[in-house]
């Protein structure tokens, strides 16, 4: 079964999918200053947030909902679906949920339905007739795991369309325990960069929409040709190369190629001691002997790290780079690690690109793992 990618929306800290795209490949770095918290309390001082509310004053209930429901209302209205008409299921992906706002109830008293903290009323705002929202919980690469359920769905027949989606807001638990690991507040976000002090949050969402190739019509934003999952267990928080190297050769053989077929690939990249040189090895044990190599790059230094919707907007810049042909450089990026000096990171300037298969990385605590690859022709 072919599966077309038929509509997409994100919204990150630099703005929707348009204002996103133009930024990245100008190596915008939408880091500014955290708010909403007690930064020398926590440790941390910077972040990548999505400025809405009244731009600066209370910090609103329920971000992480309305910007889910604004993406999937986004890539609905691109794919030209009929939910009234056809059976339309949504897959969220998500580290957190809306833990924020049970923070702020337990914390400062500010109540919460608690039928408001699953997304299923969100989705529903914009999407009534859906006939499923379902919520996958799957840490950093849970957006990469709605993708997979969404396209077994659509192969089981439970659904005509299928919208997965993934979205995360910072917390205040997430953000001290970042801030518990370094002895001095993160600068700046730079994967794989020589020296790189460690990760900051970011926050957003996406959403995609997926039909089966023959109910598509119109243009496609590109062609889902598999997701390779793995959990391999191996720490808390510490990713596995063996792990991380399942999750690929599973990705390659779902979606029928081969290491040499793929001509890019989206980095996890969190800037971070264990995950970059990690990921690097794995990439150079994948890749070892298929010619010159995948053009590498990752956007967390532009838009931070954004949790559960990572996967979706490394997918959607992805797409994006096959059809105009042009790769947005690794923002903060300008002395790889040793570990990938076999790499093709793509530094300081977009790099041309005429690859029509890419690779999308999205890794978790726990090495809960999600690899996917996509197509877009010509």
């Amino acid at each position: 079964m072919r599966v077309a990618i038929t509509g997409g929306e994100m919204l990150t800290c630099l703005g929707d999918t348009a204002a996103t795209l133009t930024a990245l490949a100008k190596g915008a770095d939408g880091s500014g200053p955290l708010r909403f918290y007690d930064t020398d309390r926590i440790n941390v001082t910077r972040g990548y947030h999505i400025e809405d509310g009244d731009g600066g004053g209370d910090e609103p209930l329920l971000r992480t909902g309305r910007w889910l429901a604004a993406c999937v209302r986004g890539a609905v209205r691109q794919a030209g679906i009929d939910p009234s008409v056809q059976r339309v299921s949504v897959v969220v992906g998500t580290g957190l949920r809306e833990l924020r706002a049970v923070e702020r109830w337990a914390l400062d008293g500010v109540p919460v339905r608690r039928r408001d903290l699953h997304f299923d009323a969100a989705v529903r705002e914009v999407l009534p007739e859906a006939v499923e929202v379902i919520t996958v919980s799957n840490a950093c690469s849970a957006a990469g795991h709605a993708l997979a359920l969404a396209q077994d769905l659509l192969a089981a027949g439970e659904a005509d369309a299928v919208v997965a989606a993934g979205c995360d807001a910072m917390s205040e638990s997430m953000l001290t325990m970042m801030g518990r690991v370094v002895d001095a507040p993160t600068p700046a976000l730079q994967p794989f960069q020589e020296g790189r002090a460690g990760v900051l949050l970011g926050e957003g969402a996406a959403a995609v929409v997926l039909q089966r190739a023959e109910d598509a019509g119109g243009t496609w934003l590109a062609e889902l040709l598999g997701t390779g999952l793995s959990c391999d267990a191996h720490h808390e928080t510490a990713p596995d190369v063996a792990g991380i190297v399942a999750a690929m050769r599973d990705a390659h053989e779902r979606a029928g190629v081969r290491p040499q077929d793929v001509g890019l690939v989206l980095a996890h990249g969190t800037g971070t001691a264990l995950n970059d040189p990690t990921e690097a090895a794995a990439l150079g044990e994948v890749f070892a002997g298929a010619g010159t190599g995948p053009l590498v790059t990752g956007i967390k230094g532009s838009v931070g790290h954004t949790s559960g919707s990572a996967a979706l907007m490394s997918l959607l810049v992805a797409a994006e780079a096959l059809r105009t042909g042009s790769v947005p450089a690794t923002a903060g990026l300008r002395t790889p690690i040793a570990e990938a000096a076999g790499l093709r990171l793509v530094t300081g300037e977009p790099a041309a690109c005429d690859a029509r298969v890419a690779q999308v990385n999205a890794f978790g605590f726990g090495g809960v793992n999600a690899v996917s690859v996509i197509r877009v022709d010509g």
